[in-house]
């Protein structure tokens, strides 16, 4: 973990090493627009910014089973059958936090929380089926919230976790509240980030029509421009944060002559499908008996003040207010970190919500800056 951010010499996070290497490494290629950067200069600013985070997490495997019960009747298997899921695992003795991404996310989107919470927290991070490292679902209908939730209970099954810290982003954030109010026994505390037990129509039919499509990214300034816009409401972010977050999020194709997205387009198109209602758990949030911190991101359409004030109650409530970011933020900020690190550890809810503006970052030089 970092240095208190009191102290004299405050360490560098790791997005900020992260920025520096590769800011240097683009620097040293003549620092070309983004538009005459070819893929081998890609991969060599790729290179860069993985060595300036100087610690690779490693992705690890477990074979998860889904139950027959899980699928649907007309249109599944009808029997068990097994999938490869995908996670990282920072390592270390300190409190175990799982954290699930947003309905694209995927483990790597972590590395960021992961590098500068070690070694207080220890940091897991989970594809879910169809994301990234993970195998796909046999059928469309196998993509949805049970199947997100068992998928959870198997990884801590496998991982030997009676109970942990969970952190969900959006999907993932509402996975974290299901699991916490159908088990509380196994969920030390909840970490939303900007994920609460209502979200509108509205915010979730927009998000599924930008989604649920398949894009070829056949140049590194398309890339750029369109995971970008895709990340505009993730708030204050440098280069190195969006280009890890996107590069993760896509592999090459040779069939394609371009990069693509690592995911199962099925997920997004089922997620599309139950998109054409609001989301509504608050039947489950009242059964969540553990200290919640939401992380809010105070530009968000997905977590309105009215719903943070009715997620308010008796118990252990606290709420991080995140200025100009929308929609989850990236939790690759150094201070923000830092106060999600304090509450874990702390154990005990704020006095009164707090505020943490994101640092001042330096001009981008591959993502535009609107």
């Amino acid at each position: 973990m970092r240095a208190p951010a009191g102290d004299v010499d405050v360490a560098l996070s790791a997005a900020q090493r992260a920025d520096s290497a590769l800011r240097e490494a683009h620097a040293l290629r003549g620092s070309p627009p983004p538009g005459a950067l070819d893929w081998d200069g890609y991969d060599a600013l790729v290179d860069a910014l993985a060595a300036g985070l100087g610690n690779d997490l490693e992705m690890r495997r477990f074979t998860y089973e889904h139950p027959a019960q899980l699928q649907d009747p007309e249109t599944g298997v009808g029997k068990s059958y097994t999938v490869p899921l995908a996670f990282s695992d920072s390592g270390g003795d300190g409190e175990p936090v799982i954290a699930i991404g947003g309905l694209t996310n995927v483990a790597q989107r972590f590395d960021f929380l992961a590098l500068d919470a070690s070694p207080a927290l220890r940091v897991i991070g989970l594809d879910l089926a169809g994301r990234g490292g993970s195998g796909w679902l046999a059928e469309l209908t196998d993509y949805n919230l049970e199947t997100y939730v068992e998928q959870l209970t198997q990884l801590m099954d496998c991982l030997g976790l009676e109970s942990c810290t969970l952190l969900g982003s959006s999907l993932g954030g509402s996975t974290a509240i299901r699991f916490a109010a159908r088990h509380p026994e196994r969920v030390h505390r909840l970490v939303l980030n900007d994920s609460s037990p209502y979200i509108p129509v509205q915010r979730r039919a927009r998000r599924a029509r930008a989604v649920a499509r398949h894009y070829v990214f056949r140049s590194p300034a398309e890339l750029f421009r369109r995971t970008g816009a895709a990340e505009k409401h993730s708030g204050p972010t440098p280069d190195a944060v969006l280009l890890h977050s996107a590069h993760h999020r896509t592999r090459w194709s040779d069939e394609e002559e371009g990069r693509v997205y690592r995911h199962d387009l099925r997920a997004l198109l089922a997620y599309r499908a139950e998109a054409r209602c609001s989301l509504d758990m608050w039947s489950e949030w009242v059964a969540v008996k553990c200290p919640v911190l939401l992380i809010h991101g105070m530009q968000s359409d997905a977590t309105s003040d009215d719903t943070i004030d009715r997620m308010r109650g008796p118990d252990g409530f606290s709420v991080i207010h995140v200025p100009d970011t929308g929609h989850t933020p990236t939790l690759a900020d150094g201070p923000l970190i830092d106060e999600v690190v304090r509450w874990i550890r702390d154990d005990r809810p704020f006095d009164a919500d707090r505020t943490q503006p994101a640092s001042d970052w330096p001009k981008r030089v591959l993502y535009c800056d609107d």
